[in-house]
């Protein structure tokens, strides 16, 4: 009797997460619509038709360079997730480590504040043979990189053209400094994450006792002897992270090179266009500062937010009705057919599990 009552309780666990997923992608949908009828209400003389001939007016051989960079986005975390696991001797093959990316890419793009990205990636690597302890080290590890190279890039967008933030409206200029500083505190926060385990330790200690008072979980102190233990493996893999300078060095020029794929998708979109090369340093500045203005708003791919930003900054670089085509090409294919593949690859890479798994068990 009481192994039903097991067996019902797991099944009633996994119906919440199929609903909790349900709701958050039509929640992104229904965001993602209410964006693109606000950017398009943007202009008196926009419309659909007019959008569909800019469209057919487009130099393929850049929208294939843009959709290529959109790829770089998903690959180029996977390869940096690959390099450090890969130094701890969890070497896992880049389709495994494409499908912790997309994962990630996903559930950030449709949770508030990114919150279900790391989960989501984390479940994948557990599933492969990564223990728990290391898996939150390395995807820790990829967040300070990850940090790291937005600010790079926002201080690289400064140094290439700092009068570009001039173009921004009072809003926006507050936005991208919040972000820049918001993105400087992450950083920080994540490095006091890395070195000091003890911190893991109280914030999971706080959680336990809350779950126990509330009376969530039994055994309290059976968790937080689990907890010690983990957090014990965690610190060594930690201490090993002194000796690992040059994967360090990897993982940052792999993240840098996954936001600068996404920058260059909106720089691609623009030469597609008909956009003159001379421009597109302004164009790469631009979306830049638009990455740190918008990477920290708590709302799922900031949507909304990034595409004011970026109306903003185009709306003194171009006309009006161009600034709105370019924006929702851009954003098209950097944002909205990007979390389609993901979302694709995250479905098929369960699909696949679940396969297997039943195989395994006959």
């Amino acid at each position: 009797m009481q192994n039903k009552n097991d067996k019902t309780d797991l099944q009633v666990k996994n119906e919440k997460k199929k609903s909790s997923k349900i709701l958050w992608t039509l929640l992104f949908i229904l965001i993602a619509v209410l964006t693109v009828v606000a950017v398009t209400s943007q202009s008196e003389n926009f419309s659909f038709s007019e959008f569909v001939d800019f469209v057919g007016s487009l130099d393929i051989k850049y929208v294939i360079c843009a959709f290529l960079a959109m790829i770089g986005f998903i690959l180029f975390e996977g390869l940096a997730l690959r390099t450090i696991a890969t130094s701890f001797g969890y070497k896992r093959s880049v389709v495994k480590n494409y499908n912790y990316s997309a994962a990630d890419i996903y559930f950030s793009a449709i949770t508030p504040s990114a919150t279900g990205g790391q989960p989501a990636s984390a479940l994948f690597m557990i599933q492969d043979g990564i223990p728990g302890s290391v898996t939150t080290v390395i995807l820790l590890v990829n967040l300070v990189m990850y940090t790291f190279g937005i600010i790079a890039l926002g201080i690289l967008g400064f140094v290439l053209n700092p009068s570009i933030f001039l173009n921004f409206s009072g809003l926006s200029k507050a936005l991208i400094i919040i972000g820049s500083l918001t993105q400087l505190a992450i950083a920080f926060g994540f490095i006091m994450l890395l070195v000091h385990g003890n911190i893991l330790y109280k914030i999971g200690n706080f959680f336990i006792s809350l779950l126990a008072k509330i009376k969530i979980i039994k055994n309290p102190d059976k968790k937080r002897e689990k907890l010690k233990e983990a957090i014990t493996t965690y610190t060594d893999v930690v201490h090993q992270i002194k000796d690992k300078k040059l994967m360090l060095l990897k993982a940052f020029i792999l993240n840098f090179l996954q936001r600068a794929s996404l920058i260059a998708v909106t720089l691609f979109a623009f030469l597609s266009s008909g956009g003159k090369l001379a421009a597109a340093v302004d164009i790469w500045v631009t979306q830049s500062m638009v990455i740190l203005g918008s990477n920290t708003v708590p709302i799922p791919g900031a949507m909304g937010v990034a595409d004011y930003l970026m109306l903003d900054a185009f709306g003194e670089l171009m006309s009006e009705s161009i600034a709105i085509n370019l924006e929702l090409l851009s954003r098209t294919i950097s944002f909205y057919f990007c979390v389609i593949i993901c979302g694709i690859s995250f479905m098929l890479r369960c699909i696949i599990f679940q396969f297997r798994k039943k195989e395994n068990e006959k």
